[in-house]
């Protein structure tokens, strides 16, 4: 078959041309022919199979010239109409998130994950409500009254120097003019 005289791409300027890197695309029969035939083939057999493969070969060659043209084409479009090769990329990436947005396993695993985000939030609450509680319970007890009083009375004595150099630091006692304020830890 003459490739050369072909019409490739009917809508094509430049119809019936094809560029060279398309048309170099070997057919190596040689090689065919050095293979022993196949057995239980007869020779009638072999010939009508190797006929096919060449006919086959030279249609891969024409849809891959005819690929290359209408790319060609496209290209051309694309670059006339101001599209560029990131828009295109832009579009595809939009296209597929979307497509992925809407499938049944993205669905469900936001689903889950939602449900799971739900009640994680549920437990920590629980669980910083019950931290809470429990170090309210524990500043209420007689071991922390204990421990407070005496780290006062380490204070005092530590400010109650300060006081006589004339610092105007209020005393952990309460024995100065303001009461002391409130800073409660927790």
């Amino acid at each position: 078959m003459d490739s050369a005289g072909q019409d490739i791409n009917l809508n094509s300027p430049n119809k019936g041309l094809l560029s060279d890197s398309m048309t170099d695309v070997p057919v190596d029969t040689a090689v065919a022919a050095q293979t022993p035939a196949a057995e239980g083939l007869t020779e009638a057999e072999e010939e009508e199979l190797r006929a096919e493969l060449a006919k086959v070969e030279e249609e891969i060659v024409t849809l891959r010239q005819v690929l290359a043209a209408k790319e060609r084409h496209c290209a051309e479009l694309k670059r006339k109409l101001g599209l560029s090769a990131l828009e295109g990329l832009k579009q595809n990436l939009s296209r597929s998130w979307h497509d992925v947005q809407v499938s049944n396993a993205y669905k469900k695993t936001q689903e889950t994950l939602s449900q799971a985000g739900q009640k994680t939030s549920a437990a920590l609450s629980t669980v910083g409500s019950a931290i809470s509680r429990k170090l309210g319970d524990m500043r209420n007890s007689a071991t922390f009254k204990s421990f407070e009083d005496r780290v006062g009375t380490i204070k005092s004595k530590v400010v109650g120097g300060r006081e006589n150099g004339n610092d105007n630091l209020p005393s952990p006692t309460g024995s100065g003019d303001k009461p002391l304020p409130d800073h409660t830890p927790f």
